[in-house]
């Protein structure tokens, strides 16, 4: 599962909903790194005060600093790979070691339809000249930039991604090339490309299986996300259908998490509450283990009719495995504690949010390599301004 998304706004622990901040990145990264259920992450969200023309160099440097659950990052213009890349280097210690293990490693995108722009071509191939991995993303937008039907839609985006395999393994025949689309649909009453509904499970499983089985490139995909501006029972159900779905359809993984309004804002509490809903659904998949102290035919046995195995030794040792005892998902009766309280998950997801902010966090890398990584930014600056 992954956190990441480079979102332009935030809403913080106060409710208030703006740009963020350098500030707000570096939070954002605690928090998901101290997350249990979060496997990788790029940048939650991007700070808006740093000039765009290096703001993909410095968010890059903030996260290696704050996180060894490293994930993707936006790249803007081919020179972006060059530091992002020493960056890396800097960490996994050297350009070889960098190329057998690399991180960081970002993306181009076709821009739908049917075309891959001079930058992103630019960008793809930079990475391609240093070793890296790369894919060609696609988002084609049915009803807006492709058919409506999901049949047209998927159509389309395995088209433009195919398109960006061709020119990778033409430009290099050993290159590390992946296929991504990530299709959904226009809302016909805002316009906007929804990131969730019920209606883009299927579309994203059928993606799933088409590249996953047909072209046997095993892949995660969109998941955990939601198309409400807010908290609430809209972005909880699109948030968790969409995680299960992902994952039923044999997905590897999914993100990015921790969204709200259609992946531009970034909410604190709300990656806390996805963190609980990706707990819940490994649960809901983990698979039925049949043995001996499983089938416990004993007990059963020994209970007998009109037994009870509350007080068993069996009930002891498999109680906590079985259950999901998280404080967020409880079992109450009516009016008893918070049982009543419209608001309790969220106040309980800022409050544990806040808790692990003010945890301390030890540190990441070394000072030498802190060192090195700010001497990348300000050549990158000097470099780019």
């Amino acid at each position: 599962m992954s956190a990441g998304g480079f979102c332009c706004f935030i809403w913080d622990l106060e409710g208030e909903r703006r740009n963020s901040t350098i500030k707000d990145v570096r939070n954002a990264l605690k928090l998901a790194d101290k997350l249990d259920q979060i496997t990788y992450t790029g940048l939650p969200c991007a700070a808006q005060e740093i000039p765009i023309n290096i703001r993909p160099v410095v968010m890059a440097a903030e996260l290696v600093k704050a996180t060894k659950k490293f994930g993707g990052i936006e790249t803007f213009k081919p020179q972006d790979v060059k530091y992002i890349s020493k960056i890396g280097e800097i960490v996994q210690g050297g350009r070889e070691a960098h190329r057998r293990n690399p991180i960081l490693v970002g993306y181009a995108e076709a821009r739908t339809p049917l075309c891959i722009d001079e930058v992103m071509a630019e960008v793809l191939l930079e990475h391609l000249e240093r070793g890296l991995p790369q894919s060609i993303d696609t988002m084609p937008n049915a009803g807006a930039t492709a058919p409506e039907t999901a049949a047209g839609a998927l159509a389309l985006g395995i088209a433009e991604t195919l398109g960006g395999l061709v020119l990778g393994f033409a430009i290099d025949p050993d290159a590390t090339m992946t296929i991504d689309v990530t299709p959904g649909y226009a809302d016909m009453r805002s316009m906007l490309f929804g990131y969730a509904g019920a209606e883009r499970i299927p579309l994203l499983s059928a993606r799933i299986q088409m590249i996953s089985e047909f072209y046997g490139c095993p892949s995660g995909t969109h998941g955990g996300k939601t198309n409400a501006c807010v908290p609430g029972i809209q972005a909880g159900v699109e948030k968790a259908i969409s995680m299960l779905g992902a994952v039923q359809a044999g997905a590897i993984g999914f993100g990015t998490i921790g969204h709200l309004e259609n992946a531009i804002t970034f909410s604190p509490m709300q990656l806390v509450i996805d963190n609980e809903i990706a707990r819940y659904v490994r649960r809901c998949v983990r698979g039925i283990e049949v043995n001996d102290e499983t089938l416990a035919l004993d007990l059963i046995e020994e209970t007998g009719i009109n037994g009870n195995t509350i007080n068993s030794m069996h009930t002891a040792e498999h109680f906590k495995d079985e259950l999901l005892l998280s404080p967020f998902f409880d079992v109450r009766v009516w009016g008893s504690a918070d049982s009543l309280d419209k608001e309790r998950f969220e106040k309980l997801a800022t409050a544990k949010a806040r808790e692990l902010l003010n945890e301390e966090s030890a540190p990441v890398l070394t000072g030498e390599q802190e060192q090195a990584i700010d001497e990348v930014v300000k050549e990158a600056e000097m470099d780019m301004r």
